[in-house]
């Protein structure tokens, strides 16, 4: 039943204004999509590449207006009705509606969620208290940076890619920085040992007091204010500000409660359809049925899916099948990831350490799953053909750099 209060009606209603959906928008009028698009995002900014707030927005390295993904007018011009500051709080899949925030009911004829993830807050005691940060939108940083002149001694609770990409900005800037990492190694969920070791080593270097195997017991506080983090241990880090990357939630409980299968993330199939009819689901919060059946936060996941979407929404159904891949850069490193990981048995480590250009390449079963590319873009470059093909290569051809690895030969046995 379509509610009285009917605010708006769109042929196509994205909800999201990230990477994943502003590029749905885009690739929607690429197709040739010829109905309404409404655009809903929680952020009153235009679509921004988020990867750079924790990396050169928060060094003041680059600008905003350099952040937008596209020119403001990009979207007037493709007739995008771009809904911002508001959150969807509701779906009835059966109206085909969706309610915001504001009290405002939206139809739509077909629906593609982008809502992506909120971080992961601290729960323990003491972790509502001013003076702690998490980076996942523009205002999230503003409010980090607008203290960082008063903050000399800086806490950081997480040890994956927003947590190092911030341990670097801040030493940078002459900040002290310690890293509190609750397993024992720093990225060991998403990278092998030897890429662990590799970047402790390189923060350590630069001052980072990186501390492993080590859970936040309780936050202490002066008058409301962080100024220590208590670990389980028993030790005390004295804090000026306390920044947290743990991860983040997917941002899907609305479409969860009208229906769609999914726990961690909305379950989708190739086409990036949820089980709820007309209703597709992208990026960080979707889950892909087939295959590993995980979500993957990254960029290329969510432009990539957003095209997917698009296009079965105009009728070219197009199974998903792109090859991820990933950046990280700290200080004066940039890591380029591709393929993914996921079951990996054995790593090859081709190059030194040492000399600060390597590579560590995954293989299952004999086979090149992924490879993590530091300061060596050539070897991103040949590895994707390697991935694509799942190569079977001898682990000690792999590790020799006397070769290319677009010369090397694959096991014939």
């Amino acid at each position: 039943m379509t509610p009285d209060n009917l605010t708006r009606s769109f042929d196509c209603v994205i909800v999201g204004a990230g990477h994943g959906g502003s590029q749905t928008a885009a690739a929607l009028r690429q197709s040739g999509f010829t109905g309404s698009i409404a655009l809903i995002g929680a952020e009153p900014e235009i679509p921004y590449d988020r990867p750079s707030l924790s990396k050169d927005y928060l060094a003041g390295k680059k600008t905003f207006d350099r952040m937008h993904l596209r020119p403001q007018d990009f979207w007037g011009a493709r007739e995008v009705e771009l809904l911002l500051g508001r959150h969807v709080s509701a779906v009835d899949p059966t109206a085909r509606t969706v309610m915001t925030d504001r009290g405002e009911y939206f139809s739509y004829g077909q629906m593609v969620w982008a809502a992506g993830g909120d971080p992961r807050k601290l729960s323990c005691p003491g972790s509502d208290m001013a003076g702690i940060f998490y980076i996942r939108s523009k205002a999230d940083c503003d409010a980090l940076i607008n203290v960082l002149p008063d903050a000399q001694r800086i806490v950081i609770i997480g040890g994956g890619y927003v947590g190092l990409e911030a341990a670097a900005v801040f030493r940078e800037i002459g900040k002290d920085v310690t890293l509190v990492e609750s397993l024992d190694r720093v990225l060991a969920r998403v990278a092998g040992e030897p890429i662990s070791r590799f970047y402790e080593n390189e923060h350590r270097a630069r001052g980072v007091d990186i501390r492993l195997n080590s859970n936040v017991a309780s936050l202490e506080g002066v008058n409301g204010r962080v100024s220590n983090v208590i670990l389980a241990s028993g030790g005390r880090i004295a804090a000026d500000i306390v920044v947290v990357g743990i991860g983040i939630i997917p941002s899907v409980g609305p479409l969860i409660a009208a229906g769609a299968e999914g726990a961690n993330g909305i379950d989708v199939d190739p086409f990036c359809r949820t089980s709820l009819p007309d209703i597709y689901c992208i990026g960080d919060c979707a889950r892909l049925k087939n295959g590993a059946g995980i979500r993957i936060e990254s960029v290329q996941n969510a432009t990539d899916q957003a095209t997917t979407a698009a296009k079965a929404i105009c009728g070219e159904l197009r199974a998903y099948d792109a090859m991820p891949w990933f950046w990280s850069n700290q200080y004066d490193l940039k890591m380029q990831t591709v393929g993914l990981n996921f079951g990996f048995d054995s790593v090859v480590t081709r190059g030194d350490p040492v000399s600060r250009s390597f590579s560590v390449i995954y293989l299952k079963n004999g086979a090149v799953l992924a490879l993590d590319c530091i300061n060596s873009p050539r070897d991103y470059v040949q590895g994707r053909k390697l991935v694509d093909s799942a190569a079977r290569i001898d682990p000690a051809a792999l590790a020799n750099t006397s070769r290319q690895l677009k010369e090397i030969d694959l096991v014939t046995s």
